[in-house]
């Protein structure tokens, strides 16, 4: 499935913008927010268009982390929303938000959700057909490469890690992606208060690819954010624009609609995981 409506970067960088589909779309041909009657894991009977549902895939686990103080049910932040989208279109995924103070609770609730045959532990197999995907916005992206950090150290393996307007955490290294990590990717502003690290780098460039470092304006083409306190409107306005662009959503659901759909990811060797700092 070829993406379309390649889309340049609102500033120029120097890494080349993901292929990406139209910015009214949370993912590829569907829009945010859209229902479009997902089928239950092995259901066989056809959507609205009398298409045949596609066969069950190996279930994957995405992650998202809200910023700042952010409940992890608070549906006025995109980072929830965009979870309920992601379980609407893929029936075999399974994806919760977090707030970023919970990362020890999200990497247990992935051990538990790799731990297929619940004994309790992962076996060689477990690690190696491990389908991860980390995002989050401010703090919650801190936690994202935390997160994938610690998951390296149990030689698990993680497809993608988003980080939106990323505010490194006390004693974190979020500019640094850990070498368990296939593909990264970073959007950030720069203007206000709160803006987040411009440039990410692989711990080893031979086994993570970076996709970009992403810079967003709003002084031409400012974002809506109602929804939000005046304060944060006030002080941060630029920091929640970002969060709330549906353009990087749309960035974000085309990279992940080419993991679980387009590229099927063989993961490295387990001895080339183990030990990951």
């Amino acid at each position: 499935m070829a993406l379309a409506g390649f889309r340049a970067p609102a500033q120029s960088t120097p890494n080349p913008r993901p292929r990406i589909a139209s910015p009214a779309a949370g993912f590829t041909g569907i829009a945010a927010g859209e229902n479009q009657g997902t089928l239950n894991p092995g259901s066989t009977e056809t959507g609205s268009a009398g298409i045949e549902a596609r066969p069950p895939t190996p279930e994957s686990i995405i992650i998202g982390f809200v910023g700042g103080f952010v409940k992890r049910n608070d549906q006025k932040h995109e980072e929830i929303r965009f979870a309920d989208r992601i379980r609407e279109r893929y029936a075999r995924v399974h994806a919760e938000v977090y707030s970023n103070h919970q990362g020890a609770l999200a990497f247990r609730r992935i051990l538990a959700l790799l731990d297929t045959n619940h004994d309790g532990i992962l076996t060689a197999s477990e690690k190696q057909n491990a389908r991860v995907i980390l995002y989050g916005h401010s703090w919650g992206a801190s936690e994202v490469v935390e997160l994938a950090r610690e998951l390296g150290k149990d030689g698990i393996p993680v497809l993608l890690t988003i980080q939106i307007d990323s505010i490194g955490k006390p004693g974190h290294h979020d500019s640094v992606i850990p070498s368990n990590v296939a593909r990264a990717v970073n959007f950030y502003q720069t203007r206000g208060l709160l803006h987040g690290a411009r440039d990410i780098r692989a711990a080893d460039p031979a086994r993570t690819k970076i996709i970009g470092n992403f810079q967003m304006s709003y002084k031409a083409h400012p974002v809506r954010c109602d929804e939000y306190p005046w304060y944060s409107r006030l002080l941060t306005r630029t920091h929640i624009e970002i969060e709330s662009d549906p353009r990087v959503w749309s960035d974000i659901g085309s990279l992940i609609d080419e993991e679980l759909e387009e590229n099927p990811w063989e993961p490295p060797p387990l001895s080339a995981l183990s030990g990951l700092r």
